[in-house]
């Protein structure tokens, strides 16, 4: 995983979502992560920069949990034949499965999308 790439990544997320200012974003101690230009970066959208202790699996539980269901329900799962294959096959399970359909139990039984609009709407 290079800066290069995590930088576009927090880019197609910001103008996805357009949080606003002050958002805490939360990574791990990668070197792309506290890299210049990722900090940067994280200024110029507004973000507060937080990253796990050192050698604290628990500070980043929530992720940790996210990739094992990751691997377990598609990528153990699915034989790919290209990089694009593999690239478009996760971002639909990810976006139309998983975010929008896949119930979770600590989210009440719902959908994270759904989760996310119960929310604003409480906050509205």
């Amino acid at each position: 995983m290079t800066t290069e790439l995590v930088l576009a990544a927090l880019d197609q997320a910001y103008e996805a979502q357009k949080p606003k200012k002050k958002l805490i974003h939360h990574s791990d101690r990668g070197s792309q992560y506290a890299s210049k230009d990722y900090r940067k970066r994280l200024k110029t959208y507004q973000m507060k920069a937080s990253m796990s202790r050192k050698g604290n699996c628990y500070d980043n539980a929530c992720i940790e949990s996210f990739h094992s269901v990751l691997k377990k329900e598609f990528v153990y799962c699915t034989k790919f034949k290209t990089k694009a294959q593999a690239q478009q096959e996760m971002f639909e399970y990810i976006e139309l499965f998983y975010n929008r359909k896949r119930i979770h139990s600590s989210l009440g039984y719902l959908s994270p999308n759904q989760f996310e609009l119960n929310y604003y709407k409480k906050v509205s």
